[in-house]
């Protein structure tokens, strides 16, 4: 696929970041021309100063990585994150009240994807399959889009497993047209790129970028 590039978010979110790996993050990700870099909230604004004026799109993490903050909380971290540069914001679900069966899950989605529209700016929500069953993923996914999502995503990659071909599957199957389907964590090659992709992904996010796309 010629276009692979354009489906990647070339992202860092390693606990033992360093200014120059959030250098070299935009750097590659201009050198190949990737659709975005991920990166985590306290990186944003150095990431916004080098991205500068190039068409490259800013992600970062919200409620990461377990998702069970309050709704304040990540309404200010969304609000900081946009404040500072960020025009797309990857928030993971509360999947403690989600098990808990509680309403508030899609309460608290809807107003963030309020907040997050309201600043022009796009949501994903990171659902985790790690932790779902099949019939979960289904009810996560279709919470999400009935919240306002423009996207959904597999995993962060901090939850022991990642994005499977199945799980992506099922959200395609789920989510409308409108609504992207965004795979993360634990793909590494080409070959897990291209499965993903194939299996419905309209974006991966992953930190072999470079590799996936280098012959």
């Amino acid at each position: 696929m010629a276009n692979l590039h354009r489906f990647i978010e070339h992202t860092a979110l390693s606990p033992t970041l360093i200014a120059k790996d959030i250098d070299r993050l935009i750097e590659e990700a201009k050198e190949h021309s990737f659709v975005g870099v991920c990166v985590p909230p306290f990186w944003v604004k150095r990431a916004s100063r080098e991205i500068g004026g190039t068409d490259i799109q800013l992600v970062t993490v919200i409620g990461f990585p377990l998702g069970y903050q309050m709704t304040e909380t990540k309404m200010a971290e969304a609000k900081q994150a946009i404040d500072d540069g960020a025009n797309e914001l990857d928030v993971v679900m509360n999947i403690s009240a989600f098990k808990e069966g509680m309403p508030w899950v899609k309460i608290e989605l809807a107003k963030l994807a309020l907040l997050i529209h309201e600043h022009h700016s796009m949501m994903k929500v990171i659902i985790e399959t790690a932790y779902l069953s099949e019939e979960e993923i289904e009810k996560a996914c279709k919470l999400a889009v009935e919240a306002g999502t423009d996207f959904v995503k597999t995993s962060t990659g901090f939850a022991g497993g990642g994005a499977k071909v199945d799980d992506v599957k099922i959200m395609r199957r789920i989510a409308p047209s409108n609504v992207g389907v965004k795979a993360s964590g634990g793909v590494k090659t080409k070959a897990d790129a291209m499965a993903m992709i194939d299996a419905g992904a309209d974006r991966i996010g992953t930190s072999s970028g470079v590799q996936i796309v280098t012959p």
